[in-house]
């Protein structure tokens, strides 16, 4: 086809279905994300692309991918839609202060939703609604385009263009794990020294573009000690399934120390040195709300009393992660 585009204008539900697809490059994920039948979100992008008169994306039995087309359609339309974002926020007038707050705790079991569970006790007026993101740099991409409020995650693994339109509060370096098959030959071990994965192929999200920064993050700690990042496995939502990709590929996954259990398998803290994943709470910049108020609030509380911006003498951490979690918005 193509590639010039027609008069009219694009109907911004168009764009979002667009957008949702080329995340999640899966049609399935993306329409979940969505709430809407498979079927309308197909309908949806080939209306688009008659509109446009381009191909957007490459579509096989395997995957999902971009055309060049779709690539360069990408950037424009996440402006388009955080520019309606943005213009819908600022008209909601003094109502904004009174909507529910949407709260990524990432996932059920995480150190999160104690921070969320005290939030509502200092506010007990706001609405915090908690949300399942996976991953802080698909969460930002929420955060931008005003579908969510706060997250929490590496933020210097976010691209500074990204980091630049955010806030952040340093929160917690929180010591990172391993979970390994239950008859793994490291399982016996109480702590499991970073150099007895040498060899090891370890998960760390690799093909998960909502978790770029996670990935980036083992590549660092990874690199010279012999331990690879494992290739990219179909996403694992929920115990089940977890336990049966596990099962099947049998590698190890990256994870931090209270990562919630999981099915034939054990987690173990890693030592010599002791990994740190460097955790922020992050938001768009200017957001006004009291239940931001309480989050961040609560942050503080938890964290002193906690001690959990308190460093280990044998911690690992990247400097330019380092250099972050000593900023303060």
């Amino acid at each position: 086809m193509a590639s010039s585009v027609g008069p009219g204008t694009v109907d911004p539900r168009l764009l979002r279905a667009f957008l949702a697809v080329a995340e999640e490059l899966h049609f399935t994920r993306a329409a979940a994300r969505l709430y809407v039948a498979q079927q309308a979100l197909s309908r949806d992008i080939r209306r688009l692309e008659r509109e446009l008169k381009a191909d957007l994306f490459v579509r096989t039995t395997r995957q999902v991918t971009l055309t060049p087309d779709g690539e360069r359609l990408l950037p424009y339309a996440r402006r388009v839609l955080e520019a309606q974002d943005a213009l819908l926020a600022e008209f909601r007038g003094v109502d904004a202060e009174q909507r529910p707050l949407l709260v990524d705790v990432n996932s059920p079991g995480l150190v999160f939703e104690r921070i969320l569970a005290r939030a509502r006790e200092l506010a007990p007026d706001c609405e915090l609604m908690a949300r399942f993101e996976s991953g802080l740099t698909g969460a930002a991409a929420e955060l931008l385009a005003g579908r969510l409020d706060a997250s929490f995650g590496r933020f210097a693994g976010l691209d500074p263009a990204i980091r630049d339109r955010l806030e952040q509060q340093p929160v917690r370096y929180e010591p990172m794990a391993i979970v390994l098959p239950e008859d793994h030959h490291l399982a016996a071990l109480d702590a499991v020294p970073l150099d007895a994965l040498a060899g090891e192929q370890v998960y760390a999200g690799a093909g998960n573009p909502r978790t770029l920064e996670w990935t980036d993050l083992a590549r660092r700690l990874f690199e010279g000690r012999g331990i690879e990042v494992a290739p990219p496995v179909p996403l694992a939502v929920g115990a089940e399934e977890f336990q049966r990709i596990m099962a099947k590929k049998r590698n190890p996954v990256l994870a931090v120390v209270d990562f919630p259990a999981m099915p034939a398998s054990v987690l173990r803290p890693l030592v010599d040195p002791v990994p740190l994943s460097p955790v922020s709470m992050v938001w768009r910049r200017g957001l006004a709300h009291p239940g931001m108020d309480a989050l961040r609030a609560a942050v503080a509380e938890l964290a002193a009393a906690e001690g959990w911006l308190q460093c280990p003498a044998d911690g690992w951490i990247p400097a330019m992660d380092a250099r972050m979690m000593m900023i303060r918005s």
